[in-house]
């Protein structure tokens, strides 16, 4: 029997100022700080492993990741989260941690992750690092339509970053539509995996949509030709968000109000 206990931490970070979540040396990290501050409270060598890398400026809303410790009961003691949360920067929070059994893995054994793409079409000076700032007349309904074509399809090599080392461009998209909120526009997208910047891709696809520049049968013919080129621009990396992540029922991670709507299944 191992002496080490398995923990989920659910977090969310703002990303502006680290280099992603992926530890890299000599960067300031999100992964490396939460390491960093683990080990320190809880006197020991911390590996955390998160369920996913976020690229630099990239925000989570909702994120898990998971350690070893040989602690018992960090689950149940309502002080671990309160002292950690002092610990960690402004823009790192702790809400919960969860005791998992030993094989329990945050990042392959998710069966689906959701994120979000906040556009501003206003300036706003309580958030200019978490949106991106886009004063064109933009067409709505028209990248809805072409959103709702991106489902039909499994293989996303056309959105996907040149030089990705991709086993597969293989991806199952459930959820993909627009949303209008006040000044904002939010894109919803959720998928069993993502590839390297595939959602800033579709984004900057669409926005094309928007400005009257492609048609339906134009991302259609985009995501056909398997060809990066021939798609949009990939959008600012502050607008994008990493907003839920689902895991097997068997987890029993609390269940909580999720960004995938009942409508858009």
């Amino acid at each position: 029997m191992s002496r080490f206990h398995r923990y989920f931490i659910r977090l969310s970070y703002n990303g502006t100022g680290f280099c992603g979540w992926q530890y890299q040396p000599g960067m300031a990290t999100i992964q490396e700080t939460v390491e960093e501050k683990l080990g320190i409270m809880l006197r020991e060598k911390i590996d955390v492993v998160g369920c996913g890398r976020t690229d630099s400026g990239v925000h989570a809303k909702k994120y898990f990741a998971h350690f070893d410790s040989i602690a018992e009961g960090l689950d149940k003691d309502e002080k671990v989260i309160f002292r950690l949360n002092k610990m960690l920067p402004a823009g790192i929070a702790i809400q919960k941690i969860h005791a998992m059994a030993d094989n329990a893995h945050a990042r392959f054994a998710a069966v689906a992750r959701s994120y979000e793409y906040h556009i501003s079409r206003v300036k706003d000076p309580f958030g200019p690092d978490l949106s991106w700032e886009l004063h064109e007349q933009l067409d709505v309904n028209a990248m809805n339509e072409c959103a709702r074509i991106i489902p039909a399809y499994n293989d996303f090599a056309a959105f996907s970053k040149t030089g990705s080392d991709n086993k597969t461009t293989l991806c199952k998209v459930t959820v993909s539509y627009w949303e209008e909120k006040g000044d904002k526009l939010i894109y919803h997208i959720t998928a069993n995996r993502f590839l390297r910047n595939m959602v800033r891709a579709i984004v900057g696809t669409l926005v094309e949509a928007g400005k009257g520049r492609i048609s339906p049968g134009d991302v259609r013919r985009i995501i056909e030709s398997g060809k990066r080129s021939e798609a949009g621009q990939s959008v600012p990396a502050e607008g994008l968000y990493l907003s839920d992540v689902r895991y097997p029922a068997a987890f029993q991670l609390e269940e909580e109000e999720s960004v995938i709507q009942a409508a858009h299944e």
